[in-house]
C-alpha cells in the first residue's frame, strides 16, 4: 500500500509533458487489453486464457502453503509457457497483427493480392446466383477475397480461373455435380478454385444449431480477411460471414448492398421497409387508376 501512496506522490514532481506521456501509455495499454479481450471472448482462446489464470493462481497459492513439491512442478513448468502460449494463441496471434494492420494509415492503400476491385457484373452474377440457389435451397459457400491470398486453401480444391457467372455457381453446387460438396473461391472477377476445404470455427458465440457449412464460414473468415457467403440447405437462408462473425441476411438484395460495399466501396442503399413498399404500390395504383 506505502509503494501504490509512493507512485501517487511522485506524479505532483513530473513536468506536464511527462504527465501526458504517461496518460497516454496507460491508455494504449488499455487499448491493447481491450482489444486483446475481445479477439479472445467466445473463443477457445477465452478458455485458454481461464486455464493459464487458474495454473498461476495454483503457483500463487502452492507458495503460500509452502506445498513445496507442487510449486517445484509448476514453478519448472513455467520455464517452457512462453513457448506453449505462442503454439496454443497462434491463430489469434495472427488475427491481432492483421487487426493492427487494419488500422494503419498503410491500410488505406489496400495492400494484397487484388490491386483491381471487384467490377459491378461480378456482384450482380455472384447475387443472382446466390440467390437462386436460396431459393430452390441448394446449399453453397463461396469466399470472397479481399486483402490476404487464398493460395493455400485454393490449393486443396480444384483449380478453375474461370469468369464468375450464375450459371457456373449454379452448376458447381448443383448435388450431383462432384464439386458440390466444398467451397468456391472467388477473386476479384475470377472463380478460382472449387472444392475447397476450409477451416472449421471453434468459436463458442456460434449456435449449437449451426452447421458445417456456417462454421466454415466463420472459420476462414477468422484467420483471412476475406467475405464467405453461405446458403442454408435446410431453411433457404442466405448469411454472410466476416471478421468472424455470421449474420443472416434478410434477402438478396441486402446480399447486393453488402458486396458493393465491401468490394466495390460502393454507397449501400438501406432497405425499403415494407410498409413503405406497400404504401407506394398503393399510390402507384391509384395513380394509375386515375383518368
Amino acid at each position: 500500500m506505502e509503494d501504490v501512496l509512493r507512485q501517487f506522490s511522485s506524479l505532483r514532481t513530473l513536468a506536464p509533458h511527462q504527465i501526458v506521456i504517461n496518460v497516454l501509455d496507460v491508455l494504449l495499454v488499455a487499448y491493447l487489453i481491450y482489444r486483446l479481450l475481445l479477439l479472445v471472448r467466445g473463443t477457445r482462446a477465452w478458455r485458454i486464457l481461464l486455464g493459464v489464470i487458474a495454473f498461476l493462481f495454483v503457483l500463487f497459492l502452492s507458495d503460500r502453503l509452502q506445498l513445496n513439491t507442487l510449486h517445484w512442478i509448476l514453478d519448472k513448468a513455467t520455464i517452457l509457457g512462453p513457448v506453449a502460449l505462442v503454439i496454443l494463441f497462434l491463430p489469434e496471434l495472427r488475427q491481432t497483427i492483421e487487426g493492427f494492420g487494419k488500422i494503419t494509415p498503410l491500410h488505406a492503400l489496400h495492400v494484397g493480392p487484388i490491386e483491381d476491385r471487384a467490377e459491378a457484373r461480378t456482384v450482380e452474377e455472384l447475387t443472382a446466383a446466390v440467390a437462386e440457389l436460396a431459393a430452390e435451397s441448394v446449399g453453397a459457400l463461396i469466399v470472397v477475397e479481399k486483402a490476404a491470398p487464398l493460395d493455400e486453401i485454393a490449393a486443396n480444391g480444384v483449380l478453375l480461373n474461370a469468369n464468375v457467372s450464375a450459371p457456373l455457381l449454379g452448376s458447381i453446387f448443383y448435388e450431383n455435380n462432384p464439386l458440390h460438396d466444398g467451397a468456391v473461391i472467388v477473386r476479384g472477377d475470377q472463380l478460382l478454385a472449387a472444392a475447397c476445404r476450409l477451416p472449421l470455427s471453434e468459436s463458442s458465440r456460434l449456435d449449437q444449431n449451426v452447421h458445417m457449412r456456417h462454421r466454415a464460414a466463420v472459420g476462414v473468415t477468422e484467420q483471412l480477411d476475406c467475405l464467405a457467403i453461405v446458403v442454408s440447405e435446410e431453411r433457404g437462408t442466405i448469411s454472410i460471414a466476416t471478421e468472424g462473425r455470421l449474420r443472416r441476411l434478410a434477402s438478396h438484395l441486402e446480399l447486393r448492398d453488402v458486396l458493393n460495399g465491401e468490394l466495390r466501396n460502393a454507397p449501400t442503399n438501406p432497405p425499403t421497409k415494407p410498409k413503405e413498399r406497400s404504401r407506394r404500390s398503393r399510390n402507384r395504383r391509384r395513380t394509375e387508376a386515375k383518368p
